[in-house]
């Protein structure tokens, strides 16, 4: 299964986004880490990300610099920006970028777009409508309701509709550069568009703004209007765009002509709703960027016409340590956590020796795996015995180990029992190997439930998947914040507690088969 790596910067509130990505590399195959750069450490989007990453502002001069080594030690494939205010740095220093892609539009491009002037001027120059706007008050005669806004503004911060030119006046005296242009009453609308790496449109989805907060929207219908498909490709072959972009217009609701008002060479707010009616731009990058050909035709007749989405908040607990109620149960990871899994590694070494008969074979095992070798493809390579390598498999994957609990942890066992808690194990694995694993540590005395979630259903509800701790808290019908996780694995074992609110602790493990992947 081929793994991708993608960082998301300025990764704030864009749940849905990391979301929608997760959700198409599972229908794709793909293993997919997900990484989060954020200033604080505090943005929501955070706790949905396998990994997060600390930055400084995207305005101090480090910046860059800090992202290209993020970048390079931990080999990201592509880098996603977020926020208009990272796009014009990251497409300037693009190039910095040697190992990793970028998507972002040509700098020429973003400019554009944080200028409501060029902006105007780029969609009557692609043979579009649009309201034309002026930078002084003194140069405004196009009459009233007007609209006034920062020239470089964004998430509608700002900007302000106006009856008459006393109003205006006023508005015009708070905002510090700002452009003037006429009002147009009418419906609004964002199209979401999404390009390959050339510029060639594959999905453009127009959608209604229904209810709007902050900039965002709180509800959207999606509307398949031909004439602005057309009008999208015009723009798309003078813009170029590479990836994501959002353009937002009215529609006059006299004339019925569409008058263009903005472009944000980015994934909108808004873009995950168009991602579910169909047209998925997480799907087609992921696809991109292993170097398939993606066509419009690929999605055409595919987008749900007339869907309606309302969205909601939601809200995630970023310091899960400042919780003092009482815990009712304690969940433990299996691997590393309760016992040592190169114990596992060495018993099953031992039964592949005596498989084979050959002399010293569980030693040269051991000496591959410490090595970082697979161990077994590699010696029987050396024996010329390739062809028992899924006999050896076999072997090592049903054999009944010798091992044993770690005594600190039975000890915590022992305790948590004493002390009325509900006990669970959460673990990922072979069904046979982990129950085989659960039999020779005796963990089905001990316990109350145990989850391999493999059994589930496949590979696709291990950890990070939430659907087995979400079977535990409905089970014992308790609240996430009552319950304790233990586990070794930084990477996985965590995501769904951050997410669900769920206590955690990490078992530092150096010894552990996996350390190093930590």
């Amino acid at each position: 299964m081929r793994e991708l790596r993608i960082l998301f910067t300025g990764v704030g509130r864009r749940v849905e986004l990391i979301q929608a990505f997760r959700q198409a590399a599972l229908r794709l195959s793909v293993t997919l880490k997900i990484y989060g750069a954020d200033l604080n450490g505090t943005a929501p989007a955070l706790a949905y990300c396998d990994f997060t990453r600390k930055v400084c502002g995207m305005k101090e001069a480090g910046y860059i610099h800090e992202l290209v080594e993020i970048c390079d030690k931990d080999k990201i494939d592509l880098l996603i920006p977020t926020i208009d205010t990272d796009l014009l740095t990251l497409s300037e220093n693009i190039s910095a970028f040697s190992h990793t892609r970028v998507m972002i539009s040509a700098p020429e491009k973003i400019r554009l777009c944080r200028d409501k002037n060029k902006t105007s001027q780029f969609f009557v120059d692609c043979g579009l409508l649009a309201p034309m706007p002026v930078n002084r008050l003194e140069d405004y005669k196009t009459g009233y309701p007007a609209f006034i806004k920062p020239k470089d503004g964004s998430s509608s911060i700002n900007a302000f509709k106006v009856a008459d030119e006393e109003e205006l006046r006023v508005y015009a005296s708070q905002i510090k550069d700002y452009v003037i242009q006429p009002f147009i009453e009418g419906t609004e609308y964002t199209i979401d568009i999404f390009c390959d790496w050339e510029g060639n449109p594959i999905t453009i989805v127009p959608r209604v703004r229904v209810a709007v907060r902050a900039g965002e929207v709180l509800k959207t219908e999606i509307s398949m209007d031909t004439k602005m498909q057309e009008e999208m490709i015009k723009l798309c072959n003078e813009f170029k765009p590479c990836g994501p972009l959002t353009v937002q217009l009215i529609k006059d609701e006299r004339t019925g002509k569409n008058y263009y008002i903005e472009i944000n060479p980015r994934f909108g707010g808004g873009s995950p709703l168009s991602m579910k009616a169909g047209a998925d731009s997480a799907e087609i990058t992921l696809r991109l960027l292993l170097g398939e050909r993606v066509l419009a035709k690929d999605y055409l007749g595919k987008i749900a016409d007339r869907a309606v989405f309302s969205r909601f908040d939601q809200s995630v607990c970023i310091n899960m340590e400042s919780y003092r109620q009482p815990l009712k149960a304690v969940v433990f990871d299996l691997d590393d956590t309760l016992y040592s899994e190169k114990e596992y590694v060495r018993s099953g070494f031992h039964e592949i020796a005596k498989y084979l008969k050959e002399p010293n074979a569980e030693k040269h095992l051991w000496q591959f795996f410490e090595n970082g070798q697979k161990a077994i493809d590699s010696y029987l390579a050396i024996l010329g015995r390739a062809e028992e390598k899924e006999n050896c498999l076999a072997v090592y994957r049903n054999h009944f180990p010798q091992i044993k609990l770690y005594p600190e942890m039975l000890k915590r066992i022992r305790k948590y029992k004493e002390d009325g808690m509900k006990l669970g194990i959460i673990t990922d694995g072979r069904v046979e190997g982990q129950k085989n694993k659960i039999s020779a540590l005796h963990l089905d005395e001990l316990m109350d439930e145990i989850i391999i979630t493999d059994a589930l259903g496949g590979e696709q509800f291990r950890k990070p998947c939430d659907i087995a701790y979400r079977i535990l808290l409905t089970k014992w019908r308790i609240k996430a914040s009552e319950m304790l996780y233990i586990g070794d694995n930084l990477a996985k074992d965590f995501q769904a507690c951050r997410q669900l609110g769920i206590r955690y602790e990490w078992k530092e493990n150096q010894d552990g088969v996996h350390w190093r992947e930590k």
